[in-house]
């Protein structure tokens, strides 16, 4: 009898225990689906919204808030937390905060644009952004935000692209007007009309240039060089730029060597790759002293996801700063612009360089030191290889050829013996 005593007593006791943990795991329970998360920051936010609300926010590519009479979030998009727009589950940008009060008092749609502090930046960038507030029910308050800054930053892109343009043209053109107004007034001296027209044809060179090289950077820019891609022997490229440039080294007594280009191929539209590689030549042969030398080396360089081909263009000119080695690809950016108008440079041969090597999954790169000349490498894949973007570090080539590896930075084997052009 005891025994049974005992045993109900000890199945009460454990009865009871079962009874307190489950009502602390109901409470647990409850407290936990009470805790707001970043979609509903409180355990009736869905329910508040209108019906259909909930979807059509889920797939707008605005950030959204919505915001109770209280200002309290009821419902915000991952998108809005990433903007830093909600904090605490409190709208954390202030003019946002004052139009959705005023808003609900008067019901008014309003809409502004605000230049908001980029999180995770020590740098003081801003944030384009564009707010509209607009009612929601009869309690609610919506606020979508739409990030323009990229938007800002290609509309100020295209700015700069057009001035730039609109000067670059205006150059040539006022000066053959010019001209043609010289000539005109010395229609009796034969001397004077020659010396003129002389002028109008440099002029007319460097208009046509201008124009040529503007269509090369928009083809380059707008279609896909791999639609067209086939093997393309580095060899042949190499030979075509040379001859690009024969007339022009020629004048100025420079000698053009090539070295190690035999037996590699990359793989692309060989007009880009002939036009990219031309543009290197032409640079170093255009910013090179009289009886300098210019050289273009070749080899085949081991890289994670497939081989690459590396052309560098090394030149004993006049080098770049580090200030202007950042800017050298920028569209009409020029390091020295009397010598561009001296030359005919344009500031568009190294952009559409970058272009073309980047369309190619390439890269281009440039070592300079002042007063000692450049070496401008281009990377590209090897045929067959199919990759994305390059990696790895800048290369430096002092003039040296290597057929057995990868480049080594800090030893190179001598430059094969120059060979000077016809």
């Amino acid at each position: 009898m005891d025994v049974n005593a005992a045993v109900a007593a000890a199945a009460a006791i454990a009865g009871l225990c079962t009874g307190v943990i489950a009502m602390l795991a109901f409470r647990w329970s409850e407290r936990e689906q009470k805790r707001p998360t970043r979609t509903s920051l409180r355990p009736d936010g869905n329910a508040a919204l209108p019906p259909g609300v909930d979807t059509v926010l889920s797939v707008l590519s605005s950030s959204a808030v919505v915001l109770d009479e209280g200002d309290s979030v009821v419902k915000a998009s991952s998108a809005a937390y990433a903007l830093g727009l909600v904090r605490g589950g409190r709208l954390a940008v202030e003019p946002m905060l004052h139009m959705a009060r005023d808003t609900r008092r008067d019901g008014e749609i309003r809409q502004v644009e605000l230049d908001l502090p980029r999180r995770g930046t020590g740098r003081g960038e801003a944030l384009a952004v564009s707010a509209r507030v607009a009612p929601l029910g009869s309690r609610l308050v919506l606020l979508l935000v739409e990030d323009l800054t990229e938007a800002r930053r290609i509309e100020a892109v295209r700015r700069d692209f057009v001035a730039n343009v609109s000067h670059e043209l205006k150059t040539p053109v006022g000066a053959l007007s010019l001209l043609s107004e010289a000539v005109m007034d010395a229609s009796d001296d034969p001397e004077a009309v020659q010396r003129f027209a002389g002028r109008m044809e440099i002029e007319a060179t460097r208009l046509t240039n201008l124009v040529q090289e503007l269509i090369d950077l928009s083809r380059v820019q707008n279609d896909d060089p791999l639609e067209d891609a086939e093997p393309v022997r580095v060899e042949d490229l190499v030979a075509e730029a040379i001859d690009r440039c024969r007339q022009q080294a020629g004048s100025k007594q420079i000698t053009m060597a090539s070295g190690g280009t035999a037996d590699l191929s990359v793989w692309g539209n060989r007009s880009q790759l002939a036009a990219a590689l031309g543009n290197l030549v032409e640079n170093a042969v255009n910013y090179s002293p009289a009886r300098t030398r210019v050289g273009i080396a070749a080899r085949k360089l081991s890289a994670p996801g497939g081989d690459l081909i590396e052309i560098a263009v090394t030149d004993q000119g006049i080098g770049i700063s580090e200030k202007d080695r950042e800017r050298v690809f920028e569209r009409f950016y020029r390091v020295d612009p009397a010598r561009s108008r001296a030359t005919g440079g344009t500031g568009l041969g190294l952009a559409i360089v970058k272009h073309v090597a980047a369309s190619h999954g390439g890269e281009v790169t440039v070592w300079s030191s002042e007063g000692q000349g450049s070496t401008f490498t281009l990377r590209l894949p090897e045929t067959g290889v199919v990759r994305g973007r390059t990696t790895g570090g800048p290369l430096v080539l002092d003039g040296a050829v290597d057929d057995d590896g990868p480049y080594e930075t800090d030893s190179y084997e001598p430059f094969p013996a120059p060979e000077a052009l016809p």
